[in-house]
């Protein structure tokens, strides 16, 4: 291949990735916690007292709900496994006029049980939406709210990086066979880096490729579907769906005369053998198109969802209405298309899958961070020409700074607003508002700091800041256990435990970062963007350090 289109293609990988990378390291570091947003929702769940109600008895339970409280025949929530996120046999979320059916983050909570005298008791709730928060900053690359705008973004952000993948592996072409496990280790730091990016990155490749089509689909499938129903089918989607709505509102059916939810689970699994149900979801119970969605999870399938796929049954006839999203039983057309889902949302193979998204999320974390950092470092290269110690230019100088605000803030925000799902809980009026408050509180502090101080004198720091935020997740558990008078917490679950020693790892790796960052400052190159001592003026003949 011609030098010149090499130069090009490289001009092309490191733009796309200066333009894209801060926010595509908030999208992979939030991704990877995401991987795991249960046990993070159940580190975070407040205890409750509920009675407990056999399976055999929640149609008395549905029956009495409804009764007492008929807005929840609009939907509602039957669990089959009860957690510390979802302790209630019984739970819904009553929205107001014109919310979004799939926003979590908003609405009225309630869960329902029976008391010791067979009766329904109601209650409003209050559940932690800590993992919906972090799951909105991975799909909206850290901006503050979950909107279209915001998804179209994204998407944009998504074909850039798409761009800056095929560029990168058309530079690496000419030495991938020489340069592939080629780790040169010595005092040549920036080609230590370099040879580590490059590997990383060929190694991950397809998993990146994966994760850019996909989100480029997730941010704008919804104008992808419009042009499909205008363009192949002459807008007879919605007429065929409209069609499907009986043309008189039907009579009011009994809930009682509902078939019971083991009868249903029997069903969908006669469907499925290795289909394993975790919840019932009951919709639009007093309208045309009543369902119930049995959902869980196959570990040999495919899920088509990020918490699992459904059956969709009628509830009183038990008749299938739909297993286009079943797993271990959906056709050709639909496996392929719920293959998007599972491959973006680690929803096969278990958790040995989850453990390696997690553990490429944060590999593709580190990846868009060192790119800001060899191109920083290159900058320097080109300017010691004539020069003995050349003065850092300006945007230089901002992009240092705003790599080491952006990403090491938000590492500090995410860990602390962890933590504070805990400490501030009962303390403050909307704990869903704080963890909004908490981590943009601590984002913008961290690029405030990193602005005025500058990257080399504000990156220590910053990496100490977030490994005490990370230590304070662990910690939390342990004073909870320690001294129960604080009103803290610590759930014996795996699931939580898991939360805890994650973050005790993640805490440890980021003292050692602060610890050789330190090193790296005091004895790097006095030219150096990541130097935080000032500048001397040296001979020209005098032979710089190559640091990184």
């Amino acid at each position: 291949m011609r030098s010149d289109y090499i130069r090009i293609y490289k001009t092309v990988h490191t733009w796309t990735g200066i333009l894209t990378g801060m926010a595509l390291f908030i999208a992979f570091y939030a991704g990877a916690l995401t991987v795991f947003k249960e046990p993070l929702a159940r580190w975070a769940a407040a205890p409750v007292a509920a009675l407990e109600v056999p399976l055999a008895e929640t149609p008395a339970l549905i029956a009495k709900t409804l009764a007492a409280h008929p807005g929840a025949a609009k939907g509602f929530q039957l669990n089959l496994k009860p957690a510390e996120h979802e302790p209630a046999r019984l739970s819904w979320v009553e929205r107001e006029e014109g919310q979004d059916d799939h926003d979590t983050l908003n609405g009225r909570h309630y869960r329902a049980t029976l008391d010791a005298q067979g009766n329904a008791l109601i209650s409003e709730s209050q559940p932690s939406q800590l993992a919906e928060f972090i799951d909105i900053l991975h799909r909206v690359v850290g901006l503050p709210f979950d909107t279209d705008p915001n998804r179209w973004l994204m998407g944009v952000v998504a074909a850039l990086y798409a761009l800056a993948l095929v560029s990168g592996v058309i530079v690496l072409l000419p030495t991938l066979v020489k340069d592939f496990f080629a780790l040169r280790l010595g005092k040549n730091l920036k080609r230590m880096w370099l040879d580590a990016h490059n590997v990383v990155g060929i190694i991950s490749l397809p998993f990146h490729i994966v994760m850019a089509i996909t989100a480029v689909v997730f941010a704008y499938h919804d104008g992808l579907y419009a042009l499909q129903d205008k363009y192949l089918h002459s807008g007879r989607l919605a007429n065929a769906f409209n069609q499907q709505r009986p043309a008189a509102k039907p009579a009011p059916r009994d809930p009682a005369d509902m078939l019971p939810p083991v009868t249903l689970l029997e069903r969908a699994q006669a469907l499925s053998p290795g289909f394993e149900p975790s919840s019932l979801q009951y919709v639009n119970l007093a309208g045309p198109r009543a369902m119930v969605r049995v959902w869980g999870s196959d570990p040999a399938a495919l899920a088509p969802r990020a918490m699992g796929g459904f059956v969709a049954l009628d509830p009183w006839s038990g008749k299938v209405l739909s297993r286009d999203f079943l797993p271990g039983a959906q056709d050709a057309a639909n496996t392929t298309l719920s293959s998007f889902f599972a491959l973006h949302f680690a929803t096969f193979g278990g958790t040995p899958v989850r453990w390696m998204y997690f553990l490429l999320a944060l590999a593709g974390a580190w990846l868009f961070y060192s790119g800001n950092l060899l191109w920083i470092e290159s900058r320097r290269k080109k300017q010691r020409q004539g020069e003995a110690l050349p003065g850092q230019r300006l945007d230089t100088r901002l992009l240092a700074s705003a790599t080491v605000g952006v990403c090491i803030g938000c590492i500090a925000g995410v860990s602390l607003t962890i933590a504070c799902a805990k400490w501030l809980h009962g303390h403050v009026a909307d704990l869903n508002a704080w963890h909004w408050y908490v981590y943009y509180g601590v984002f913008f502090a961290s690029l405030a700091w990193a602005f005025w101080r500058g990257a080399g004198r504000a990156v220590v720091p910053l990496l100490w800041l977030a490994a005490l935020a990370t230590f304070c997740i662990p910690l939390t558990t342990l004073l909870a256990w320690l001294i129960p008078g604080l009103g803290l917490w610590a759930s014996s679950s795996l699931a939580a435990l898991g939360v805890d020693l994650t973050a005790l790892a993640g805490g440890l790796g980021l003292v050692w970062m602060a610890r050789a960052t330190a090193r790296r400052v005091r004895l790097g190159a006095d030219d150096s963007v990541w130097s935080a001592r000032p500048a001397e003026p040296t001979p020209a003949s005098a032979p710089a350090p190559n640091e990184a």
